[in-house]
């Protein structure tokens, strides 16, 4: 019988790398929490017409990408290929658009039906932040200057760049998208079969064309920048102000478009030179029509989404690892339930201890290599005259000292909360 296996694009994450991905999830949460964010957690599964709505029929994600599908009642439903509108469809369900200043964030799996390849998955997960009914370009700069955060406490600044644009209000795009069409008909033989098609559906895709001479023909295009109407222009003036007051580099992009109709005003990416053609490590930009295309009143957005699969890589790649070891490993030659009893009485002390024990039993030898093999810095001996003695030998597994201390049971705790805190393990 053949062994079933992970669906392709579709990978485990494996109890060795858990504790890297534990570490971010928790530094990202507090970040959010000093920027007064508030969790919340969506469901897997949307109606394929909030994703439909809200991403745009000519999009990648809608015509290839999405995993739609008829369920039983005949209901067309998606799996999530992003959060946002998932977010602006739970807002507007359970009212929390009332007043402005709705500040959230979620995290998990996305998906998505592509080629699976580095960087890229067809599940994959992100963390993302949304804040709604602010207009103001304070918002788009601290929302900023938020990422701006987490790539400093997580040591990548230097590996990231930031490029921003604006994409203008509706009447803006429509008066360029004309601009664009005629620009570009008169060389459709140049663009490949992609763009030819976006051509008369989503034209501002066509800048992220990878085709070569694709790629040249757009460097000579006319820029949305340059069509901005005045007020998107003050907008974005502000944005670029508040960002130098804050002292945030960045760089204007006039070509950085988003793959998802939408976006408006605002638009920024994270990118790195680090990890080949998967660049693109966070990116987001205001939405401010999106609450009204899902059925809510007109309510302006803006939010971003992180790729962890591709922090992830940048924080290998730098060295860094986080590794989930005992901080204790009982080794016994006593009833297991003795055992077992002990190593409750710990964790009950201290919560959170993370105590290793072999349930299989075993020699005291073969008990030590276990113990050792789990990178635990401490051994408790507890055989039948410890036992009998109310007694417990703690032995330092990381010295070459043979020295063992007997404790007390009833000191054990405290003896080992001094030991810990002396290690800086506890």
């Amino acid at each position: 019988m053949n062994t079933i296996r992970s669906v392709r694009g579709m990978h485990d994450i494996l109890p060795a790398d858990s504790p890297l991905w534990q570490w971010l999830e928790n530094q990202l949460a507090q970040i959010f929490a000093a920027y007064d964010f508030h969790e919340i957690r969506l469901p897997l599964v949307e109606q394929a017409e909030v994703f439909m709505r809200a991403i745009g029929q000519a999009t990648d994600v809608v015509e290839k990408e999405m995993y739609a599908f008829e369920d039983r009642n005949g209901d067309m439903l998606s799996l999530r290929p992003e959060g946002t509108a998932g977010v602006v469809r739970a807002a507007i369900q359970h009212g929390l658009l009332q007043s402005p200043g709705l500040k959230v964030w979620y995290q998990g799996p996305m998906f998505r039906h592509e080629r699976p390849q580095k960087g890229r998955q067809r599940q994959f997960h992100q963390f993302g932040a949304e804040v709604f009914g602010l207009e103001q370009a304070a918002a788009d700069a601290e929302l900023i200057a938020m990422v701006e955060r987490i790539w400093r406490t997580l040591g990548l600044r230097d590996k990231i760049r930031l490029e921003i644009n604006s994409l203008g209000d509706r009447a803006d795009r429509a008066r360029y998208r004309q601009l664009l069409i005629d620009y570009l008909k008169p060389h459709v033989h140049r663009l490949d079969a992609d763009s030819q098609r976006r051509l008369e559906t989503n034209p501002l895709r066509i800048f992220d064309s990878k085709n070569p001479d694709t790629k040249a023909l757009m460097a000579d295009a006319p820029r949305l920048f340059d069509a901005l109407g005045e007020s998107a222009r003050v907008h974005f003036d502000q944005v670029c102000h508040l960002l130098e007051q804050l002292g945030i580099q960045y760089q204007i992009n006039p070509g950085l478009v988003r793959g998802l109709d939408y976006y408006c005003r605002t638009v920024f990416e994270w990118i790195t030179d680090d990890l080949g053609a998967q660049g693109t490590v966070c990116a987001g930009g205001r939405y401010d029509e999106l609450v009204a295309m899902q059925g809510g009143k007109d309510t302006p957005g803006i939010g971003f989404a992180l790729g962890v699969e591709r922090v992830l890589a940048l924080l290998s790649a730098g060295g860094m690892e986080q590794v989930q070891v005992p901080q204790v490993y009982l080794v016994s030659q006593v009833e297991i339930g003795e055992a077992l009893k002990l190593a409750e009485q710990l964790r009950e002390a201290h919560p959170g201890l993370r105590v290793g024990m072999s349930l299989a039993g075993g020699s005291f030898k073969a008990q030590f290599k276990r113990a050792d093999r789990s990178g635990a810095p401490l051994a408790l001996v507890l055989g039948e005259a410890e036992l009998a003695a109310g007694v417990v030998q703690v032995k330092n597994l990381r010295s070459d000292s043979a020295q063992q201390d007997s404790v007390p049971i009833a000191q054990l705790a405290e003896h080992l909360a001094r030991l810990l805190a002396a290690s800086g393990e506890h």
